[in-house]
């Protein structure tokens, strides 16, 4: 267990800490992306544990049959007494034949390899050979000892990323916003890319299997979401271009990651003003509604989303709160460098985390809002603080400029709450 400060890259102090954590496993992601991709299936192979786990936290009821399940491992498994793989095999046999409407089959190790004593990777290859071009098969990682909970959304779609057509020589043409977003925000993008006059775009994950985007290299891609690390790596690996800029949140945020895509294919700039102008305007009045109620409010972040940081810069730079403390699990400092330039100067950013030293300093500084993981909120609400549950900003279609509003009353609604509770 280590902790102490050292620079960023941005001549930033960064406090980095190794203790115990609290947040939720990578399985989570599993809720939204079975529901953007929608003839995918997520088949976790891990315990009971993890079946309750994501039965509880998705709310599906069982007749509904969502489009993720539990292979559940037996104490047999686990001591070698059965052949793991020929129990899976069987499992996904039965899966394919009663739902001849999956696709994309990923195989999701609830821990790694070594305990659940199954080289899913190897298992994804062997029934690929089997179900495949009907059905495609993955595996990726959604283990709490190896991953955050929004990294479950990284290494679905990074598994992706190799067997994503060829762009070709339409590669150099094309746009590629990487990142789930709930279908209207993507639609809304689309309509305001086509009138700059960017035509060829697409994103990532596509809403069904059979329209995935090509990829090549010269490919431009956005990054929505900020805890993409593995897939813009693996994009990367392909040719594709990553286009830096700020994540589409807020009205100025929104506007930034637009202009990257604009400049990046040599949109005017009276065009793009002209485009965003109406949106742009609607969202900053959306903003004004709730200055009074946020303006000066402190705000304290637990890292578990990893939204953490271009959340405090939105919350600061168009609303006018406070950020006393910016924790995230891990720092891409490359992609978070335009975020992290906007934050002020004397705001602590931690990376990773000892919770019992973090709770200390919370409990010091007392902030308004605290933004944090289900497990620390109803404690700190016990307390007196006022929270706010990080997993909600992941869940609520938060990007894009018609959405700023939305965002904005996400961090009032626990203002206003603990106000009516005090009365």
């Amino acid at each position: 267990m280590q902790s102490g400060q050292s620079a960023g890259c941005l001549e930033r102090p960064i406090l980095r800490e190794r203790g115990q954590r609290e947040v939720f496993c990578g399985l989570t992601g599993i809720i939204w992306l079975h529901r953007k991709i929608q003839d995918a299936f997520f088949l976790i192979v891990g315990s009971r544990t993890c079946a309750h786990l994501m039965q509880s936290a998705a709310g599906v009821m069982i007749f509904a049959e969502p489009r993720f399940g539990t292979a559940i491992m037996e104490e047999k498994d686990l001591a070698g007494l059965a052949d793991a793989n020929e129990e899976l095999d069987k499992v996904v046999a039965r899966l394919v034949e009663r739902r001849p409407d999956i696709k994309l089959l990923f195989l999701v190790g609830s821990c790694p390899s070594e305990v659940i004593k199954l080289d899913l990777a190897k298992a994804a290859q062997r029934l690929s050979g089997t179900y495949a071009p009907d059905v495609r098969i993955f595996n990726y990682s959604g283990s709490g000892i190896e991953t955050t909970f929004t990294e479950g959304e990284d290494a679905c779609l990074a598994s992706l990323v190799p067997s994503l057509p060829e762009a070709g020589e339409a590669a150099a043409d094309q746009l590629l916003v990487v990142g789930a977003l709930a279908d209207v925000v993507e639609d809304q993008f689309t309509r305001l890319f086509e009138a700059m006059g960017i035509k060829n775009v697409n994103f990532l994950p596509a809403r069904n299997a059979g329209s995935m985007p090509a990829v090549g290299p010269g490919t431009r891609f956005l990054l929505a979401q900020p805890f993409l690390t593995e897939t813009a790596r693996a994009l990367t690996r392909r040719g594709a271009v990553h286009l830096p800029a700020p994540f589409p949140l807020g009205a100025q945020g929104t506007t930034a990651w637009l202009k990257a895509a604009a400049e990046s294919f040599g949109v005017d700039h009276a065009l793009f003003t002209e485009v965003t102008a109406a949106p742009k305007a609607r969202a900053e009045k959306a903003l004004t509604h709730y200055q009074e109620q946020l303006t000066g409010k402190s705000l304290f972040f637990f890292p578990d989303s990893q939204l953490e940081i271009p959340l405090a810069r939105f919350l600061h730079a168009e609303l006018g709160m406070v950020p006393l403390e910016v924790g995230t699990p891990f720092l891409n400092k490359a992609l978070m460098a335009p975020e992290l330039d906007a934050l002020p100067d004397n705001v602590l950013v931690s990376e990773g985390q000892d919770v019992d030293k973090q709770l200390d300093r919370c409990h010091d500084q007392r902030p308004d809002i605290t933004v944090c993981g289900l497990g620390l909120a109803n404690p700190l609400e016990v307390e007196g603080l006022t929270t706010k549950w990080s997993i909600e900003l992941v869940f609520t279609p938060i990007q894009g400029y018609e959405q700023a509003g939305d965002l904005a009353e996400l961090f009032a609604r626990p203002l206003v709450r603990r106000t009516r509770l005090e009365v």
